[in-house]
């Protein structure tokens, strides 16, 4: 595109780095990071009428995918792999995929974001149609792999979206919802797991919580869906159940063990 910024790829704001003190380092990272929220901020617009469409289409049996590489590839199953665990909705709902498969979230994968055709048949894998939403995650907005998904998704019209920071980048051509957060270079120049990552975090963060509260996943502030998979959970949810009901804790702990989750067993017991 004739007016492709690519500023992730500019030169830092900092020379010498590594004659800098550990605390220099450490302070000028922060005011990087300062920088991330605002830059997020002033994509609250966009991403606010994204949401709203991703959460009918959900509410209506269809799936969030997110498709990146590398870092914008692991922070999307990251994203992904929580909200079962949070929202007790079920692993198929929301979606991870990243190029070179479940190999790649531990370890780079040589050349695998460079294949434009393997997301297509990644999401082919899960049968996706106009009820899904896909999400392509990439800081520079030219990895091949995202920008050939959410091309062929375009074609088959489903709903689109991409998280980049880079302005007018190739993945927001294909994108019908384009979130582009724009945080300046890099303290390292082009590492962009720093305030990319960063961003792309907390985006992700909004997406997925604002949808699951919109789909009724939580109740007042509390994860009263949340599963319950260990002890600090369990004690988590009898202090829920024990505020909401005004029970002592033990009581609240019989209850939820009786019901098998928060809600239910609030539910239930003011029924």
């Amino acid at each position: 595109m004739s007016d492709f910024i690519k500023i992730t790829e500019q030169d830092s704001l900092y020379n010498d780095i590594e004659k800098m003190s550990t605390t220099e380092m450490l302070t000028n990272i922060n005011n990087e990071d300062q920088k991330v929220a605002l830059a997020v901020q002033r994509q609250i617009p966009m991403i606010s009428k994204f949401i709203d469409v991703i959460s009918e289409k959900l509410s209506k049996g269809g799936r969030l995918f997110y498709i990146g590489a590398g870092t914008s590839g692991r922070l999307g199953i990251l994203d992904a792999s929580e909200c079962p665990p949070t929202f007790g909705v079920d692993s198929n709902m929301v979606i991870g995929l990243i190029a070179g498969g479940d190999e790649a979230i531990r370890i780079a994968v040589e050349n695998a974001e460079d294949d434009k055709k393997q997301a297509i048949k990644d999401l082919e894998d899960y049968k996706i149609d106009q009820l899904d939403v896909v999400i392509g995650i990439a800081a520079s907005g030219t990895t091949p792999y995202v920008i050939g998904g959410l091309e062929d998704c375009q074609n088959k019209e489903i709903v689109t979206a991409c998280i980049t920071c880079n302005k007018n980048s190739p993945v927001s051509q294909f994108s019908d919802f384009p979130i582009e957060v724009i945080v300046g270079p890099e303290f390292i120049t082009g590492s962009s797991r720093m305030k990319a990552g960063t961003a792309q975090k907390m985006v992700l963060n909004m997406i997925s919580t604002s949808v699951m509260i919109k789909l009724g996943r939580v109740k007042d502030n509390k994860m009263v869906d949340m599963q319950l998979s260990n002890q600090k959970l369990i004690e988590r949810g009898s202090k829920m159940i024990s505020e909401a009901l005004n029970l002592n804790l033990s009581t609240s702990e019989e209850l939820l063990r009786k019901h098998g989750s928060v809600r239910k067993a609030i539910d239930n017991e003011t029924h």
